[in-house]
């Protein structure tokens, strides 16, 4: 059997994350170059003026990494929501083009809880019923 690299989001691997470290570990399992290369992307992400990066190519030469590994995991971060692109039109940024952290990660993670204990708690009037015809449309 191979090696798991999918994400897995569980209540105990979330319950235990204390750091950026562990959060890369969830985020990019059994994958040490793709965690650091994540590490490199959020702290240099993190710390950059106004957390605005107009590109992630200097991180190539300043952590020794491989630019396909860097577009991967950037691409990666995008697609689940931890970073997001500025477009050149984009006012907020001085219509510049780059990289900034993205709400729709932790927003999406919101949501989901948020739906899972609005069905828990509803049970008004034919909310009952309705739930029950749920069973039948899948």
């Amino acid at each position: 059997m191979g090696t798991r690299t999918k994400i897995e989001i569980g209540f105990n691997p979330i319950n235990r994350i204390n750091g950026l470290d562990e959060f890369a570990k969830l985020l990019f399992p059994n994958n040490k170059n793709h965690q650091k290369i994540f590490l490199a992307i959020f702290i240099e992400l993190k710390y950059a003026e106004n957390q605005f990066i107009s590109n992630f190519s200097f991180i190539c030469c300043k952590y020794e990494i491989s630019y396909r590994l860097l577009e991967i995991v950037r691409a990666k971060c995008r697609k689940i929501g931890l970073i997001d692109h500025v477009s050149k039109f984009n006012p907020k940024y001085g219509y510049k083009e780059g990289w900034v952290f993205s709400k729709k990660f932790s927003n999406s993670l919101q949501k989901l809880g948020n739906v899972f204990n609005f069905n828990i708690e509803n049970k008004s009037g034919n909310q009952e019923q309705k739930d029950r015809d749920c069973f039948y449309y899948i």
